[in-house]
């Protein structure tokens, strides 16, 4: 422990001898994406332009030259671990903690709490876990910004800490603020004579393939304001100015709107002289309904604007859609559909914001972290196996400072590990009595420690994965032989003779699971504080469901027999 805390104070020192200011903090996190789709982690096999299988065509091969400057100049870490889907990972980011204690499990099972009207409902993270990564970056004194995605029900956002919040939500429906006026890029579940259907609002018809109900995130997306200067109200609709409502439309892109926002709170904050964090949870990565083209829904990525990167810099074309009632031309000014795609506009935001650092002139006093929350769908998206859900892109670039790794960094780091990282860097320290899962990579960039954490976890529901640097054991109870990457970064040697493996495999294993107890508490700790009443109502509920499952295999079964 004091070794530790040692290695924390030389960390502090280094970075304020480094800078009198305490350095401006971005944060980028993409949606459903793997490691294996950025050729910074040679891969050879990647994501088909479908999703539906691997593949090895250089034509569906992402270009990504602005994030491999970032990765080669600062550093990028070869197992960086998430959860297998949005949720719980945000949720390890947000809390720097494991679900024993945020309660945020998987996507359909979050756990539940009396909150303090006696209602129930979902356990907010900023309830069971007070020090969010918002709220550790105003304690330290910065000003924030979350634009994106949100993941959190868009439920009482204002309590997360967030001085700003720009979302695109794909929620179909907001209660809080009433229906989105300006979009109507929208499937909605309706009744049609006496059955449930999904509409598509902008066409009017009904689809002919299963989906959900959503709105859109990215062509003429829904964006909701929180606490914006040119808004009266703490939540509103955008566009909402006479400007903003004359130029949105169909051409309006809802990663470049996220983008822009940033940007003016940006030039905001450098022109006060304040230290800003921003959180930016950006869609792109995630599959979603092609209001443009509905007849291309077997793509799971939907077209981008054009962009060329010549010269040392990105050009993007203008994009041109006309048409309107579900029928569109897109005058071939945007891109293909696939991955591929998402993560080349991601190289080139990236780029858009090296350049307003240096036209702001804070390049050398900002650090930029990018990651994602899991792999990606059809692929890793909800995948226990392996490290197939939980295998994610990390980087770490900050050109000001002199951090002591560069490129390629073979060790381990989990998602919860931001937070912590986040906390020294702003200048805040944890109550004692606060648990925190995440280890702060300060030490490990700032001296010469080689390592920087013996394991990393992920977990979806009751299902546990954790790896070291010898071995693996994935959510199906199978062990892997990790101690060299295979070329698809994932097809690792099964350990499944354990009476002739090596005996620091055998050792390793036996380490990693003595940790799982510790935080295998889905069965019996899944929900969050509740009331008596509540806690009754929870046992009725999943009897009656139990019931309905038995009942629904029976039926089947019989259905089998009789034929």
């Amino acid at each position: 422990m004091k070794k530790i805390t040692l290695l924390l104070f030389l960390a502090t020192l280094s970075i304020m001898a480094q800078k009198t200011k305490k350095p401006n903090i971005i944060l980028v996190l993409a949606d459903d994406i793997s490691a294996r789709e950025f050729p910074i982690y040679k891969s050879d096999t990647w994501s088909s332009a479908m999703g539906n299988k691997n593949s090895q065509d250089p034509n569906l091969r992402a270009s990504t030259p602005v994030l491999d400057k970032l990765a080669k100049e600062g550093m990028y870490v070869k197992t960086a671990w998430a959860s297998v889907v949005c949720s719980p990972s945000r949720a390890m980011l947000m809390t720097g903690r494991y679900p024993h204690l945020h309660k945020w499990w998987g996507n359909k099972t979050i756990g539940q709490y009396t909150d303090e009207d006696g209602n129930l409902g979902t356990y907010p993270l900023f309830a069971s876990s007070p020090l969010t990564i918002g709220h550790v970056a105003k304690k330290g004194g910065y000003a924030s910004i979350w634009s994106g995605k949100s993941q959190m029900r868009n439920k009482n956002l204002q309590n997360f800490g967030f001085d700003e919040g720009v979302f695109t939500p794909g929620e179909s429906a907001i209660t809080e603020i009433g229906e989105n006026p300006y979009s109507n890029f929208t499937l909605e579940q309706k009744k049609v004579n006496g059955k449930k259907e999904l509409i598509n609002l902008d066409s009017g018809k009904p689809l002919d393939f299963s989906y959900y109900a959503s709105s859109s995130w990215y062509w003429k997306p829904h964006v909701m304001l929180m606490n914006h200067p040119s808004s009266k109200k703490q939540f509103e609709w955008w566009p909402n100015t006479k400007k903003s409502k004359k130029e949105y439309g169909v051409n309006t892109y809802g990663p470049d709107v996220e983008l822009d926002f940033i940007f003016d709170f940006m030039e905001r904050k450098a022109k006060e002289d304040k230290p800003f964090f921003v959180y930016h949870t950006t869609h792109l990565g995630h599959g979603a309904m092609n209001y443009l083209n509905p007849e291309q829904h077997k793509y799971k990525w939907i077209e981008t604007p054009k962009i060329t990167w010549k010269n040392g810099k990105y050009i993007k074309t203008k994009p041109n859609i006309t048409g309107g009632k579900g029928v569109y031309d897109t005058h071939n000014s945007l891109s293909e559909s696939g991955i591929h795609a998402h993560v080349n506009y991601l190289d080139y935001q990236m780029w858009l914001y090296l350049e307003k650092l240096k036209e702001l002139n804070i390049d050398d006093n900002t650090i930029v972290i990018f990651c994602a929350d899991n792999g990606s769908s059809k692929y890793g998206k909800n995948s226990p196996d392996s490290q197939k859900g939980t295998h994610v892109p990390f980087m770490l670039y900050g050109p000001g400072f002199n951090f002591t790794k560069k490129g390629e960094q073979d060790v381990l780091v989990n998602l919860s590990d931001i937070l912590p990282t986040i906390a020294d860097l702003v200048g805040f320290e944890f109550p004692k009595d606060y648990e925190i899962n995440g280890k702060s990579l300060m030490p490990f960039l700032t001296t010469n420690k080689k390592t920087h954490r013996d394991w990393v976890y992920g977990y979806k529901d009751n299902l546990q994965i954790i790896r070291g640097t010898k071995v693996l054991k994935d959510g199906l109870d199978k062990w892997y032989d990790v101690r060299e990457y295979p070329s698809d970064l994932i097809s690792f040697p099964e350990v499944k003779d354990w009476e002739n493996a090596d005996k620091e495999l055998i050792k390793e294993r036996d380490y990693l699971n003595g940790i799982l107890p510790r935080f295998n508490q889905f069965d019996e700790a899944q929900n969050g504080p509740l009331s008596e009443a509540h806690k009754k109502k929870i046992v009725k509920d999943k009897a009656k469901q139990k019931a309905k499952k038995l009942a629904k295999v029976a039926a089947k079964t019989q259905k089998q027999k009789i034929k």
